[in-house]
């Protein structure tokens, strides 16, 4: 709750700022996105570090091989990345460049994800 409040106001602030410049001068307000980004993901690094903890507590429950956990997480942290990264795109105006970086997360994932298809194939082979 803590760090969601911070969040909250370093976003509501920078949001006002870009604002208060984007009329005047459109590069400072770019910059400023950028920098909240940043400033944003490291308020969160310490939850993900909790997220990753749990669900490597979760793989050694279950006894799931890092095969199959790994690739999860991955997928997600390319899926948050790609989505800043878009979305700073789109509020530059740059729409095209958006788009490639929204693709090219979109493939990165997929390919990311291919062990863990491998190792369900592996799975359901085994069974049969």
């Amino acid at each position: 709750m803590e760090t969601m409040l911070k969040i909250g106001g370093v976003a509501v602030s920078a949001a006002l700022c870009a604002v208060m410049v984007r009329g005047t001068a459109k590069p400072f307000a770019v910059a400023l996105s950028l920098l909240t980004a940043g400033v944003i993901l490291a308020l969160v690094l310490g939850a993900a570090g909790d997220v990753v903890a749990m669900a490597e507590d979760l793989q050694n429950m279950a006894g799931l091989s890092p095969a199959v956990v790994a690739p999860v997480l991955k997928v997600v942290g390319i899926s948050i990345l790609t989505h800043m990264a878009s979305q700073v795109c789109k509020d530059a105006g740059e729409g095209g460049i958006a788009a490639a970086t929204e693709t090219a997360g979109t493939v990165l994932s997929l390919c990311t994800a291919l062990p863990l298809l491998r190792a369900v194939l592996d799975t359901v082979e085994a069974l049969l």
